[in-house]
Parts: structure tokens; sequence; C-alpha cells
């Protein structure tokens, strides 16, 4: 009795901890079903004339699931750009102590670069990492702690916060348990 009540309890928190899902694209259509989630801001940096920040959304694409991340440069000064080739990975250190590796799509891109009104250069890079289903389990057992993206030419480490409040839109994010709190939307 005890364990069925200890069973209900856990599953009622997990239940309760995760959040609403937010899709930009939820649909089907004669190629197939696909749902992506709403961008969400795991990192934010700001120093002197510098600013750097990467966003998370989870697609699902015919059962099949995809981290997407897009990191953004800003800066006054010239920005090199960065690319993802079919070697780049990310790789998410959980507070367990467990390490999780999503490998990029086959497809080379590298980062744009665009020079808005103010005389800031921009770079944006856009990248799609495959999940597996041992990846997923991992995920939702564990806060994401620390993320290492391995580009073409070299690898950018990120601390990931436990509560990040957004000097973009002054929004509270929890970025490290994000994967706990919206790996459901894309299951």
């Amino acid at each position: 009795m005890k364990i069925l009540h200890l069973l209900l309890i856990l599953s009622l928190h997990t239940i309760f901890a995760q959040k609403p899902c937010a899709y930009v694209q939820n649909g089907t259509d004669s190629i197939g079903t696909y749902k992506m989630t709403k961008e969400y801001l795991i990192s934010e940096k700001h120093f002197a004339d510098n600013s750097s920040y990467v966003f998370l959304n989870l697609a699902i694409t015919d059962n099949i699931p995809t981290l997407n991340m897009q990191t953004i440069q800003k800066s006054k000064h010239f920005i090199p750009a960065n690319c993802l080739d079919k070697n780049s990975k990310v790789y998410l250190q959980l507070q367990n102590g467990g390490i999780i590796t999503l490998q990029h799509l086959n497809q080379e891109n590298c980062s744009t670069l665009i020079q808005d009104d103010k005389g800031y250069n921009n770079r944006v890079l856009n990248g799609v990492f495959l999940f597996t289903k041992e990846n997923i389990q991992d995920l939702l057992a564990s806060p994401v702690s620390f993320i290492r993206i391995r580009f073409l030419t070299e690898s950018k480490d990120y601390v990931i916060p436990k509560q990040l409040t957004s000097e973009l839109d002054n929004t509270l994010y929890t970025p490290e348990t994000y994967f706990i709190d919206h790996l459901h939307c894309i299951k």
C-alpha cells in the first residue's frame, strides 16, 4: 500500500511539474505530422558592446524528435562565423553526472551576418540535433547543468543557471529544467 501511495504522489508531482505546451507549429498535412515548441532562452551574456544568446526549441516530425538550437551574437565589432557540420554535437551534462550527446543533422550551415540599423553586427546560427529514446528518458530524470556545443572549428561552453531573467524581454526562464518541463510536448 505504501508503494502504491508513493507511486501516486510521484505521478502527480510529475504531471503538475510539467509546463503547458506552447507551440509555434502543430499540424498534420499530406506530408506528415509536425509539432514545434516556442523558442526558450537558456543562455544570455552581456559584456561591454557584446551580447550572446542561445535559444532552444523542441520539434517532432513524423515521430522523429529533434532539438533546434539558435545562437545569436551581437557586437559593434566583427564577429567570425561559426559553422555546424555532420560532426557537430551538443553535449548536455546532467546534474546526476550523466552526459547526453545529440548529433547534428548531416547538413553544413554557417552563421549569417546581419547588420542592424544601430550599427551592430549580428551573427545568427540555426542547428538541428537528433534525440534518441534513451536521451529523452535521461533528460527527464535530471536537470541540465552545462552545455557544450561543438562547432566545425571550436567548442563553446555554457553554464546553465537555475533561473534567468532575460534583459531582452524581462521574462523569468528556468533553463536547467527546460527538458524536464517541456519534453512531454513532443511525445
